[in-house]
């Protein structure tokens, strides 16, 4: 049997545990030890008197994986950037960045849904995690939204939506992930997905504004705010516009020159800023213990996956796969933006069975190289690729897009996370009743991939200035 036949075999394999409910990091771990025990006793021609051998070498070298990889400073960066966004939950942070959006928006129609939306950007620009962002809105937003009037399914429906936009805007702890695994610059990436980020909140708030002026009653407008209300909830929400910037300038600095340090450093002062400030806004011992375990769960659900995948990332470069996949990808007589676009749907299918870390985890290893292999490889140039774009901008715009796929899976059933962490969140609205209200966000987001498909200087502006 060749070492591609034995990569299908455990690539179907481990799926079905997927599919199964095991665990990705489980499934993927276990499938990854598994084919490299297989490849190396196929070497031996399946000898009996081999498979010590074969279990010694297979496991040694999957043991090799999670200290080599997982020691990455850049993944320091998914603790620090979780962490900011409990503790800006726990000093007032976000309720007081909902309370600024509120009465500076909430007078236009749908205004409490689009005051969540640029509330829930604001969050996500000092928190890299969807579900956190969601779960966290649900809280503040959703009984704001229902005192006036909202529909609780819309409410709800805005609230898990709106949530996904912390995948995209800087600091990101999925766009981390991307850069590990294809081995591309973090900053950069980071860089990147500001303005789709923001892009996305915009198309977000033009549905919304939409739906609430044809629609009766749709979205009642909130008026009342006095222009000495709206500038006094300003000064509460600074703290979240500082960090911002600090985080901003220790990717990319604007005014030229090179950055202040690096994605690591600024997400490192950024958590202890907010630390600083939740502490002098008077945070208990309890409050910060319940911060520091919410980090912990969420970190290491994220860490397991990375080195169960990694681990499963080893055997395929034994098995060869991810190099037949890109020479099958590439001998294909379709052009390649046609390939891209059904390379984006699969992952619209596929993120309804799987989480959307894991979906991309398992994927990229082989996805990736296919996609550089139709742009003309990772050393092209932009005259002579097929996008119009060098190998580096390719990854980072490939990136953007696998990410943004991986937002839309995040609100899509029946695995939609978005959907379920507010429906647990709030006992009085079903995981259906979210499924229900998420709906209309779908148009959204496929305008926006559609739109950041077709013009690519909408993800490539912001890192061709840095």
């Amino acid at each position: 049997m060749t070492p591609i036949e034995i990569g299908l075999w455990v690539t179907a394999g481990m799926l079905v545990m997927v599919v199964l409910g095991m665990r990705v990091a489980f499934a993927a771990g276990l499938a990854g030890v598994i084919g490299l025990v297989w490849i190396f006793w196929d070497k031996k021609d399946y000898e009996f008197a081999q498979l010590a051998w074969a279990l010694t070498v297979g496991i040694k070298t999957a043991g090799q994986v999670p200290h080599g990889k997982v020691s990455s400073q850049a993944l320091s960066l998914i603790p620090t950037f979780i962490l900011i966004g409990y503790l800006a939950y726990y000093a007032g942070l976000t309720r007081a960045l909902f309370e600024a959006a509120k009465r500076w928006i909430a007078w236009v129609p749908g205004g409490l849904a689009v005051a969540t939306v640029f509330a829930t950007a604001g969050f996500a620009a000092v928190s890299g995690a969807s579900v956190a962002t969601a779960a966290v809105f649900a809280r503040i937003a959703i009984p704001e939204m229902l005192a006036v009037g909202y529909d609780k399914r819309f409410a709800a429906g805005v609230v898990a939506a709106a949530g996904t936009l912390a995948s995209l805007i800087p600091p990101s702890a999925i766009l981390v992930i991307y850069a590990i695994i294809v081995e591309q610059d973090v900053g950069m990436l980071l860089l990147a997905g500001f303005i789709p980020g923001m892009f996305s909140a915009l198309v977000y708030t033009l549905l919304i504004v939409g739906l609430a002026l044809t629609v009766k009653g749709f979205g009642p407008p909130v008026g009342g705010f006095t222009w000495r209300q709206r500038f006094a909830s300003l000064p509460p929400a600074l703290p979240i516009v500082a960090v911002v910037v600090i985080i901003i300038f220790f990717v990319y600095n604007p005014f030229g020159g090179d950055a202040w340090g690096t994605p690591t450093e600024g997400g490192a002062i950024g958590a202890f800023i907010v630390f600083v400030i939740a502490t002098y806004r008077g945070m208990r011992w309890p409050e910060l213990k319940d911060a520091l375990l919410e980090t912990a769960k969420l970190s290491v659900m994220i860490f397991s996956i990375i080195w169960g995948v990694l681990i499963y990332v080893r055997f395929l470069g034994f098995a060869d796969l991810p190099s037949a996949f890109s020479d099958w990808i590439t001998s294909l007589h379709y052009s390649p933006m046609m390939i891209l676009i059904c390379i984006l749907l699969a992952y619209a299918v596929l993120g309804m069975f799987m989480d959307a870390i894991g979906m991309l985890l398992l994927t990229l290893p082989v996805v990736y190289p296919a996609v550089m292999a139709l742009n003309g490889g990772e050393a092209v140039t932009a005259a002579d690729s097929a996008f119009g774009m060098n190998g580096t901008m390719c990854a980072i715009w490939f990136g953007i897009l696998v990410v943004k796929m991986a937002e839309f899976c995040l609100i899509t059933p029946p695995i939609g996370l978005n959907c379920f962490v507010v429906a647990g969140v709030r006992d009085d609205i079903s995981v259906q009743d979210v499924f229900r209200g998420v709906t209309p966000f779908f148009i959204a987001d496929a305008v926006t991939i559609g739109l950041l498909v077709a013009f690519p200087s909408i993800v490539l502006w912001l890192p061709s200035q840095a």
